[in-house]
């Protein structure tokens, strides 16, 4: 553990969920699959249709509805909505289908549990600590094994936005009453983690996933820095 800033004492400790928790990738690429699988067995895919036609589409989508870039659910129906539109379906027809087919994601995108070791971490910490989550994604945090660990987890959307704003930190220490610099937060991004806490005015506790390959602090100093995440465990011994 490094440490690069004084730790003040705090009240609460704050998550990232993705690539925090877990490891994130893996989940997506099946979800994403089984989306692709679904559209083209549900609907008139077009045979030229691919992964750079929905970005492209996706791109399309928020320059028009800029609000959807800190809604990753709202945009990815939205995206769907749009697709099935241009080809050829009905207002109706595209609206049920963009809803089945953010279903069919979101399913397979909570589809796993969280590793016991973390978990069992989790455990021992909120004997201390209150514990939340604050993520920019939407994994369902009941699904994978979170909700009996976390007192609950705050996500962007409806006005909320995306870290590294402040949104998500400010609206987590007004539901525990807590001062922002009381809060500890703990991530593996060095914008959306550590300079989002940072600019809140949390305390950071960055895991650095890429230390053996250089991976250094950027933009600004997180508090604390780890490696692994049992390495939190020296907070409470």
């Amino acid at each position: 553990m490094k440490q690069y800033l004084r730790l003040r004492p705090f009240k609460a400790i704050s998550f990232d969920l993705d690539d925090t928790l877990y490891h994130n990738a893996p989940h997506i690429i099946k979800a994403e699959s089984a989306l692709s699988l679904f559209m083209q067995e549900q609907f008139n895919t077009p045979t030229n249709w691919g992964i750079t036609q929905w970005r492209e589409l996706k791109a399309q989508v928020i320059a028009v509805h800029g609000e959807l870039a800190h809604d990753t659910t709202a945009a990815r129906y939205e995206v769907l909505r749009q697709a099935l539109i241009q080809w050829d379906y009905s207002e109706i027809e595209a609206s049920q289908g963009a809803q089945q087919g953010l279903e069919c994601f979101c399913f397979h995108r909570s589809d796993f549990t969280v590793d016991d070791g973390v978990l069992n971490l989790l455990s021992d910490l909120g004997k201390q600590y209150p514990l939340i989550g604050i993520t920019n994604g939407n994994v369902d945090a009941r699904r994978v094994g979170l909700n009996d660990a976390l007192e609950f987890v705050v996500h962007p959307g409806h006005g909320v936005r995306m870290k590294p704003y402040s949104d998500l930190f400010d609206l987590s220490c007004q539901h525990l009453d807590i001062q922002t610099n009381e809060l500890l937060h703990i991530g593996d991004h060095p914008i959306s983690d550590v300079l989002g806490a940072r600019h809140a005015g949390c305390q950071s506790l960055w895991l650095n996933l890429q230390a053996d390959e250089g991976g250094r602090a950027q933009h600004i100093l997180p508090h604390l820095e780890i490696e692994q995440l049992q390495e939190i465990r020296r907070l409470i011994e």
